[in-house]
């Protein structure tokens, strides 16, 4: 359903069909009538699933409604990776590549900064893997923020693609591990339950963003 769907007045329908029904020498309108509404449900059941304009495309992780710290923690950040993906399937390169802000912030951008966040904080941080090892990916422009100049013609996909390959190395580094782990940051001390829920965070803190960018660029909306 968009959002611009306006109900009918209330009894509408039912009028007009009852009026065609008892109309003289009309053939058979239950059974037409049985098969238009069939096709309407159907139609509508479609609608929910595929239209861009209304529920968004993908599935989402339910949490664990009753399981232990880390399960829980991991749990929702699943939903929030999710909804980053939903959030921008079926956006062209050009469109997740265009700035709408004064910033450099782009769905694309968005996306890739996603993807080192994931790096540095499971692989770097909460693995002790060298930062030459953990495999941050190369974008067009070189330096620590290389991620946010998307340059026009970038893949969208490739980024999705890098941004779950980077998950999968997160999720690789948990297996395990105790919230209460303490790990060095740079001069500054986290435990691992700080690190997730910084993620989740982080995480949910973009997928807002990209909800106001995707709704810019093609009007799509949806949780």
């Amino acid at each position: 359903m968009s959002p611009n769907h306006r109900a009918e007045p209330e009894g509408a329908e039912v009028t007009a069909d009852r009026a065609a029904a008892e109309a003289p020498g009309a053939p058979d309108q239950l059974d037409v009538l049985v098969d238009r509404l069939a096709d309407e449900q159907a139609a509508l059941e479609t609608a929910s699933d595929d239209d861009a304009f209304g529920t968004l495309p993908g599935d989402r992780p339910e949490p664990p409604a009753v399981a232990g710290e880390m399960e829980t923690l991991q749990g929702f950040l699943d939903v929030q990776r999710a909804t980053v993906v939903r959030k921008v399937t079926g956006l062209s390169d050009e469109q997740a590549a265009r700035r709408l802000v004064g910033s450099a912030t782009t769905v694309t951008g968005v996306v890739r900064h996603l993807a080192t966040s994931e790096r540095f904080w499971f692989c770097q941080i909460v693995g002790g893997v060298p930062p030459e090892e953990v495999g941050y990916t190369r974008y067009e422009q070189s330096g620590p923020h290389g991620e946010w100049a998307v340059a026009q013609g970038a893949s969208l996909e490739a980024a999705l693609t890098d941004y779950a390959a980077a998950i999968d190395l997160s999720r690789s580094q948990l297996h395990g591990r105790d919230p209460d782990e303490e790990l060095h940051a740079g001069e500054h001390l986290r435990s691992l339950r700080w690190v997730l829920i910084h993620m989740v965070e982080e995480t949910a803190r973009h997928a807002g963003q990209l909800d106001v960018l995707a709704e810019l660029l093609d009007g799509r909306t949806g949780e």
